[in-house]
């Protein structure tokens, strides 16, 4: 067994450092947690003849988006309503590497249930590492090489917390060897070698107040590196050595559902929630200390889409299902679309975005203020599409209910 595990180590470095020029997407919307691809050469004008299906990977049901190394693709499913499943297979032809999985499930309540109860946070990968949160508040740490375990935690051992009702939903953060995550009625730092505790900040009460749907980011406000965490209660900026809020403002939203990542412009962060509208806040230090002040607010409502950032303009998917194209400087909308699917994730190349739809339909349209500018549409799957999708180099990754399909551009 070692002498294989040594093998496979070999072969994986090997093969690590002839990809190692390889774009990845190693987290919640990409490396920057921004969707915005970077060095990129600009993508065709259409979809239809220009995306070559590379191949597909069956799966069972999940909504965590693929993570994307230099040469593998990680994938999470739930099988059986019993157990949880991480994959991961040949970036090139889909050809499965190695698997793990463990016991984990869970019945969502109200009206997520319609939509099922799989596996829902995206994991992060350090280049070593891969950090998959499980349902049931256990977060599994692999090692990329082989798919053994490295270590675990369970945070409702750990807490005596009682877990989420809405399942580990946060997507982690990686940043300087820590990771960051929102579980358990509270943030918490740990370290990406060890998955010690580093610490455990804005705890907050349990029951339905004891999950969180919104991710984190990293962002410099008034001057200073700090983590930007919306909880179900509050958005907040935290410093990252010490965990103590820096700042905090309430955020009303029904049923406490504020599930979008923050959107970091400048000193200002935009956030939108259901039954609340959405917020542009600007932050700001001084002699008298930290402080956050309401710089407009509008009725637009987003719900479980979070946003991209073009140029001077906010990409907002809505509650409505109607995309709507924002003024970041006072709210108001420079247009909106018809109804679309009841999702979108976003990728940001330049001036156009790629976007997939819940239906099941890869959107490719350009940034534009005074109009919705669509490209072209492709159906690309008749199951519905809740993953974020994924883009590295030439190559676009969508996680369908049921499969992976891997396109290239064919440049």
């Amino acid at each position: 067994m070692i002498a294989r595990v040594g093998l496979v180590a070999i072969l994986f470095t090997t093969s690590f450092s002839a990809a190692a020029d390889k774009s990845q997407w190693m987290q919640w919307r990409g490396n920057s947690r921004t969707c915005q691809i970077e060095g990129a050469a600009g993508w065709p004008e259409k979809l239809s003849g220009s995306l070559k299906e590379m191949y597909r990977v069956p799966l069972g049901p999940g909504y965590s988006g693929p993570i994307v190394s230099a040469d593998r693709v990680f994938l999470t499913e739930t099988v059986n309503k019993e157990k949880e499943v991480t994959r991961a297979v040949d970036r090139a032809s889909g050809k499965e590497l190695w698997k793990i999985e463990w016991e984990g499930a869970m019945s969502v309540p109200f009206f997520a249930a319609s939509n099922g109860s799989w596996i829902r946070a995206t994991p992060a990968f350090d280049g070593e590492r891969l950090f998959v949160p499980g349902m049931l508040d256990v977060l599994v740490a692999i090692n990329a090489a082989d798919g053994s375990e490295a270590w675990r935690q369970d945070f409702r051992q750990l807490f005596k917390t009682s877990g989420q009702s809405f399942g580990f939903v946060c997507s982690p953060l990686i940043d300087a060897g820590a990771l960051y995550v929102q579980t358990s009625g509270g943030l918490v730092k740990m370290s990406c070698e060890t998955g010690e505790i580093i610490w455990r900040s804005l705890n907050e009460a349990g029951g339905m107040m004891g999950g969180a749907f919104s991710s984190p980011m990293i962002g410099e406000l008034a001057g200073t590196r700090q983590l930007i965490v919306q909880t179900r209660a509050k958005l907040c900026g935290v410093d990252l050595e010490s965990g103590k809020e820096l700042w905090s403002m309430a955020i009303a939203s029904f049923r406490d559902m504020n599930i979008l990542t923050p959107t970091i412009i400048g000193d200002r962060i935009f956030t939108s929630c259901y039954g609340g509208g959405a917020h542009m806040y600007e932050v700001t230090n001084s002699s008298q200390g930290w402080a956050i002040k309401e710089i407009w607010k509008n009725t637009t409502e987003a719900y479980m889409s979070s946003p991209v950032v073009v140029g001077d303009a906010i990409y907002l998917h809505l509650r409505n299902q109607r995309l709507a194209c924002l003024n970041p400087t006072n709210g108001e909308p420079f247009w909106r679309t018809t109804p679309f699917g009841k999702y979108w994730s976003m990728a940001v190349n330049g001036d156009q975005v790629l976007a997939l739809d819940e239906t099941g339909d890869l959107i490719l349209f350009k940034a534009n203020q005074q109009e919705f500018q669509l490209s072209d549409r492709l159906h690309v799957s008749d199951a519905s599409a809740w993953a974020h999708l994924a883009i590295a180099d030439e190559q676009v990754f969508v996680r369908a209910l049921d499969e992976l399909i891997v396109y290239s551009w064919g440049q």
